[in-house]
């Protein structure tokens, strides 16, 4: 970890700046498999802190996060722990996905990164920034650049002087000098971020 914030910093200065400011960043690091999965699509397009009570929700409603568990129910009792109705319907998806076989977290490991990424995206409900989440927090990849993050994006704009928030389209451009280290700029960036929304600086 240390080398990498020490190369991408190498790489853009102002990174420097929030390590000594603000520290290293807290690790990231999931477990792997279907639990993390479905805990990510819980967090999509939700805040933290409704992402977190859905999610304990599901948890204590399941009894065992598991394929077998979500399979069990319907689609209206998925929805009573608090999921949508697209989240209740990909989580059966993604149960369904994996226990057929035909999502192995083991064989995933040894996928290279847009490898593995265009195969999560095959499951129902899980798009590009979802499977970068996976890959940067799980697998720990070094090169992850979740280009769609707004919290990147903003993060992003203050940090680097912006003008205005990149969109979508330039992020990939904008992170292209930090490769191979996108995942230690993105988690840099993010700590910039949680600081300057506690300072009341977003937007």
């Amino acid at each position: 970890m240390e080398e990498g914030f020490k190369q991408v910093t190498a790489l853009e200065p102002r990174f420097g700046d929030v390590l000594r400011r603000h520290g290293e960043p807290p690790s990231r690091k999931r477990r792997g498999g279907f639990e993390t999965v479905l805990k990510i699509i819980v967090q999509q397009q939700v805040s933290l802190a409704s992402a977190d009570a859905i999610w304990r929700r599901v948890r204590k409603g399941l009894g065992q996060v598991n394929p077998s568990a979500v399979l069990a129910m319907d689609e209206d009792t998925l929805r009573s722990f608090g999921l949508s109705r697209p989240k209740a319907d990909y989580a059966r998806s993604l149960a369904e996905v994996v226990a057929s076989g035909r999502l192995d977290f083991r064989r995933l490991r040894a996928m290279a990164d847009e490898e593995a990424i265009e195969k999560l995206i095959e499951i129902k409900g899980i798009g590009r920034w979802t499977a970068e989440v996976y890959l940067l927090s799980v697998m720990q990849r070094p090169d992850i650049w979740p280009a769609a993050d707004v919290a990147l994006m903003e993060g992003a704009r203050d940090l680097l002087g912006l003008p205005e928030r990149p969109t979508v389209k330039q992020m990939p451009d904008l992170a292209a000098p930090w490769r191979p280290y996108r995942t230690y700029a993105a988690r840099l960036i993010w700590l910039h971020y949680r600081h300057m929304t506690k300072r009341g600086t977003v937007g």
